[in-house]
């Protein structure tokens, strides 16, 4: 026997769920979903909180090893070694400079035991263990260690905003490799970036700084 139109009609209809009804279900699975990774969260959130007996919530206070000194400063748990040093060290220690923010032109860099690193890429809470070195404790104006020396001699700067992270960036590497070419002080410095231009000066002086024999 031959299905009426009006029988067919009504188990496609049982059979293939309407638009809305799918886009129901889909809503529910979503939500549902949404609330898993909440309780997830949250679980994980617990499990950190007991794993360190304390929620870093507010200001807290920090102990910063800076330039062979102890720095106490006040901050959110978010902010950021540069930050901490520029804005919250009484006196604010400058010479990290804020350009880019986000780990690309190496103008915030210092050193984190003796390793050139981003200070805007770097937590203040997770540098509290570590000796941080700027470029004010390389040397002084009177007394300016090897790269600095060279700098000023072979005129290796010129707006200078990314002066002072060129200096402790060829600073630590002098210390590992007293002796380099010049392409090996050009891959040293390619995490730094000088918007004016004047990488031959910079490449010069660091290889001026290596023959002092002063490193």
């Amino acid at each position: 026997m031959t299905k009426s139109r009006d029988e067919s009609d009504a188990e496609k209809k049982a059979h293939n769920p309407s638009r809305r009804k799918f886009l129901k279900g889909v809503g529910i699975a979503g939500a549902g979903a949404a609330v898993v990774d909440k309780l997830w969260i949250e679980a994980e959130a617990k499990e950190e909180q007991s794993a360190n007996g304390q929620t870093l919530s507010g200001n807290i206070k920090v102990t910063l090893d800076v330039n062979g000194e102890k720095r106490n400063v006040q901050i959110e748990p978010r902010t950021t070694l540069l930050n901490a040093l520029r804005n919250h060290a009484e006196p604010a220690i400058t010479g990290p400079k804020l350009v880019c923010d986000v780990g690309t032109c190496g103008a915030c860099t210092v050193l984190l035991d003796g390793k050139p690193a981003y200070s805007c890429l770097v937590l203040a809470v997770d540098a509290t263990k570590k000796k941080i070195t700027t470029v004010e404790g390389l040397g002084t104006p009177e007394n300016p260690n090897a790269v600095q020396a060279a700098f000023v001699e072979k005129d290796a700067l010129m707006c200078g905003f990314c002066t002072p992270g060129f200096v402790t960036t060829i600073s630590a590497y002098l210390k590992k490799n007293p002796n380099p070419s010049m392409a090996q002080v050009r891959e040293a410095c390619k995490g730094n970036f000088c918007r004016c231009g004047t990488y031959p000066r910079v490449f010069e002086a660091a290889l001026a700084a290596a023959r002092s024999g002063k490193v």
